[in-house]
């Protein structure tokens, strides 16, 4: 038997636009000098012919590989250990003897193009329906059922055909899991503090994926049964509910959605809330301005009450604050993203000493939340509409603190900060927020002229210098520090952090939060990416227990209070 090995390469890598390549460009195997001289392989494909009948178990080393061709051949099996070529784009298995794939083939989510043609297929597995970034599927000369080759010669009829595999994908025969993922475990930070009066704030941040957002294209890997809002959205709410959180702040909740079902069930289980929709909506119909969508805060009635609502919208303020940036004319102002805030008030039987004796002084919080602008390449923008935000907020806490005749600086207000940023930990936005400030040159802006314009967000005034840091006055911090989570955004092409829950030190601090996913649950049973049929959104809720110093009485029946250092 005649084996012809052919090394190929120039074939496009998975997360490029694929173009199948035509040219079959040959190259030798590197001798042993080469090899010893550290010459490097510049081949990322593979063509084996020669009426091959089995496969050693050597191929599936070369998990760089993104083509192989194993066409032409006698093989009456593929072994499961061909889902070990995760890199694989191009996959051509097209005129063997093939009886039956293995359903490990549907791990292969980086295909672009699978070829079966005349094989001797009878049944195909529907974990096919996993390949949502196949574009070409190869079925002719195949002894399959009628019904297969009816959606398969459909217009569109691979994309018809792997949606009718996903959807068909059932916990009966575990191709879906049908066991709940283990339960996120509570990460314990610090001790409550029993020196001082305090009260307990428990915060969810989450962004919920707006229906409209939600979907094939974009998450061709979750069965459109998933994606439909009747099921997320009850996943959803039992998400929100099961935290039993004091501050709820979500993102992407839908107009209609949240006027006719998260205010409809949060207000049956004790919430109020405070909802406002992009910019967009304002220059819309009635019918079109629903389906856009915001940012809202819900609170429970029976710990807070409502004192002020805000809505921030950065396009206005860029407007208002370019001072002659074009780049804040043409990159930020035209970016239609919101932020929100609520001032509440506790009430006062949730301001008790250790002794059952009230602390009878208001203790105001805001509570903001906001979605920054998505789109990595607009660094710049994501980080002057972090800075507009902060200077809104602080703005809301000194006029609040001047109008109810507050003492003390502008901190006397503590801030909860809760925002899908679209930045990761090593951004300008979190070094904003994290530290204090930025200078005007930081990398972020991507040598944009914006310097001018950003001293008007200065917590030091408008008379700042030009590329002076840009600072934002509060004393805030992260409750997911040090890792805690490896990621808040999962998807096929995407994990990672880029929501947070900040509070202001002192008053503030955090005792625990609530912890990552199960990364080997998720290994373990294939989660490509979210949404789910066991995650509703494509990001993880947030969840912290905040400690909340309250004032102390100057003295309480005669006896001062010491506080703590």
């Amino acid at each position: 038997m005649l084996l012809e090995v052919h090394l190929k390469r120039g074939l496009v890598m998975p997360n490029e636009k694929y173009d199948p390549a035509d040219s079959r460009r040959m190259n030798s195997i590197m001798s042993s000098e080469e090899t010893n001289n550290g010459r490097k392989h510049a081949w990322d494909g593979l063509e084996i012919s020669g009426n091959v009948r089995s496969l050693s178990s050597g191929l599936w080393s070369l998990t760089h590989l993104t083509s192989l061709h194993l066409n032409d051949n006698c093989l009456s099996r593929i072994p499961p250990d061909i889902a070990k070529l995760h890199n694989l784009v191009f996959l051509d298995m097209s005129s063997n003897k093939i009886r039956s794939l293995p359903a490990e083939l549907g791990n292969m989510v980086s295909l672009r193009e699978l070829l079966l043609n005349n094989n001797q297929l009878r049944v195909l597995p529907f974990e096919l329906g996993k390949l949502f970034q196949l574009q070409t599927l190869g079925l002719k000369g195949n002894p399959l059922p009628q019904e297969i080759m009816s959606l398969y010669q459909e217009p569109d009829g691979t994309r018809r055909l792997l949606n009718y595999f996903l959807d068909n994908l059932t916990g009966v025969i575990k191709r879906i899991p049908t066991d709940q993922p283990p339960p996120r475990s509570w990460i314990v930070l610090q001790e409550p503090d029993r020196t001082r009066p305090t009260a307990l704030l428990n915060v969810m941040c989450y962004n919920v994926l707006c229906d409209k957002y939600a979907t094939r294209q974009l998450y061709g890997y979750c069965p459109s049964w998933a994606l439909n809002w009747s099921y997320r959205k009850k996943a959803i709410m039992q998400e929100i509910l099961g935290g039993n959180a004091d501050i709820i702040s979500l993102q992407e909740v839908e107009t209609e959605q949240y006027y006719n079902y998260f205010l409809v069930e949060l207000n049956k289980q004790g919430y109020e809330g405070f909802f406002s929709p992009k910019s967009r909506a304002r220059t819309m119909s009635e019918s079109d301005r629903k389906h856009v969508d915001g940012c809202a805060v819900f609170y429970k009635t029976e710990k807070f009450s409502i004192v002020q609502k805000h809505t921030v919208e950065f396009n206005q303020l860029a407007m208002a604050n370019s001072e002659g940036s074009e780049a804040m004319l043409n990159r930020v102002m035209t970016k239609d993203n919101i932020g929100v805030a609520v001032l509440l008030e506790l009430k006062e039987e949730f301001m008790e000493l250790s002794s059952g004796k009230s602390v009878h002084e208001k203790q105001l919080l805001l509570v903001a939340n906001a979605h920054m602008h998505w789109d990595p390449e607009y660094s710049d923008v994501k980080l002057v509409q972090t800075m507009m935000f902060m200077s809104e907020v602080k703005n809301i806490i000194d006029k609040a603190s001047r109008s109810l005749k507050l003492s003390g600086e502008t901190t006397s207000i503590p801030l909860v900060l809760c925002a899908d940023l679209n930045s990761l930990p090593d951004s300008g936005v979190v070094e904003y927020l994290s530290t204090g400030g930025v200078d005007g040159t930081h990398k972020d802006f991507r040598e944009l002229r914006y310097s001018d314009s950003l001293t008007n967000f200065n917590c030091n005034g408008k008379n700042s210098t030009s590329n002076a840091r840009i600072t934002h006055g509060f004393n805030l911090k992260s409750a997911y520090e040090d890792g805690l989570m490896p990621y808040t955004n999962y998807t096929a092409d995407f994990k990672g952090v880029i929501d947070y829950v900040f509070y202001s030190k002192p008053q503030l601090s955090v005792l625990g939060v609530l912890g990552p996913l199960d990364t080997n649950w998720l290994m373990e049973n294939d989660v490509t990416g979210c949404p789910h049929p066991h995650f509703p959104s494509d990001h993880f809720s947030l969840f912290a227990q905040l400690e909340l110093a309250l004032p102390y009485l100057s003295s309480l029946n005669g006896v001062h209070l010491p506080g703590r250092r």
